[in-house]
């Protein structure tokens, strides 16, 4: 088969827009390889309530996603020498109140949230919800709990190991965590539409997110944080996924070598063959190898997909629940004539 060829764009595009009619998809999509756009398409409307459609510049809140460029950004640390995977978290956070966490769990086990770090969508939370507006804030709430399990054991999604590492990076590089991500991550790839800034106030093209959690869909803005953390809540648009994800395999971000730690497998979490990298998700199917992440939360769907050999890459964000922006990325992805290498 053509590698180049586009004989799925037209049946894409018939079930999209009849999808987006039905109100089951809403959201952007992007296909590129390198600097060329394969598919660049939007459906359904950013706000229901104003009529306005979305764009394929318009932003989206991300979910888990932020994962990635936490990742990175932990990375960029470690390529510098700054930071060593092996290394206990209290090498870092000194004045860390749980000695079991701060001696036993390291950078690695929170990369590959084996750590036992637990989550932090809990009661404690969400009491606090709009008060918490600091990584460090974040660990005043949680740092004196225990971790769940030897860290190490086992595998277990831990977004308050991802927050820990946003602590990290903050306490090496000498700036707060979202400082630190757009000058090390955003600005060298590119991204101009990427970010976290609060909520409370307006930011531009940002669609409203729309859940069915209580059975009928309704605005998210109840459920939002103050703003995003480095487990995930911020921003983007899969334009800024697109220049992420060929800026990642273009060693922009990291040296081929540090791609590789980043991105390489280190253990398989059980998700239909999906292996655990350092914040991606690296998966060969059909002898072809595909990284990436998933992202949800209510009202917020995104799902990017990098073909490291072929250069190709799959951006969809949706401002509906999960799992729709992981249909649309699989219609495609298992249509796109991408050669295994």
């Amino acid at each position: 088969m053509d590698p180049t060829g586009d004989d799925w764009i037209p049946a894409f595009r018939a079930i999209a827009a009849a999808e987006a009619g039905e109100g089951r998809f809403a959201g952007a999509v992007l296909v590129g390889r390198g600097d060329e756009r394969i598919l660049a398409e939007a459906y359904g409307l950013a706000d229901r309530e104003q009529g306005i459609p979305h764009t394929v510049s318009g932003r989206f809140r991300n979910a888990s996603l932020t994962k990635m460029f936490t990742a990175v950004a932990v990375g960029r640390l470690i390529q510098a020498g700054l930071v060593d995977p092996a290394a206990p978290v209290g090498t870092y956070l000194t004045d860390y109140p749980n000695r079991d966490v701060a001696t036993k769990v390291t950078v690695h086990h929170l990369l590959t949230h084996t750590g036992g770090t637990g989550d932090i969508f809990e009661p404690e939370y969400a009491e606090r919800r709009q008060q918490i507006r600091t990584v460090t804030d974040y660990l005043r709430l949680f740092g004196r709990r225990d971790p769940l399990f030897e860290p190490g054991a086992w595998f277990d999604y831990s977004n308050y190991g991802f927050i820990l590492l946003g602590a990290v990076i903050e306490q090496v590089s000498g700036q707060n965590y979202y400082d630190y991500v757009d000058d090390h991550v955003f600005a060298p790839a590119g991204m101009t539409r990427s970010g976290a800034l609060p909520y409370d106030r307006p930011i531009a093209d940002l669609a409203v997110g729309y859940t069915a959690e209580s059975g009928q869909p309704a605005r998210d803005t109840d459920m939002l944080p103050y703003r995003g953390s480095p487990a995930g809540g911020g921003y983007t648009t899969v334009e800024d996924l697109w220049r992420f994800g060929t800026a990642l395999i273009g060693h922009r971000l990291l040296d081929a070598r540090h791609t590789a730690l980043v991105t390489t497998a280190k253990l398989n979490a059980g998700w239909s063959g999906r292996c655990v990298a350092y914040g991606f998700l690296d998966r060969t199917v059909h002898g072809i190898r595909t990284l990436g992440c998933v992202g949800g939360s209510p009202g917020a769907s995104g799902e990017l997909t990098i073909f490291p050999g072929s250069g190709h890459v799959v951006a969809v964000l949706a401002n509906l629940d999960p799992p729709i922006a992981s249909q649309v990325s699989e219609f495609i992805c298992h249509r796109l004539p991408v050669t295994a290498r």
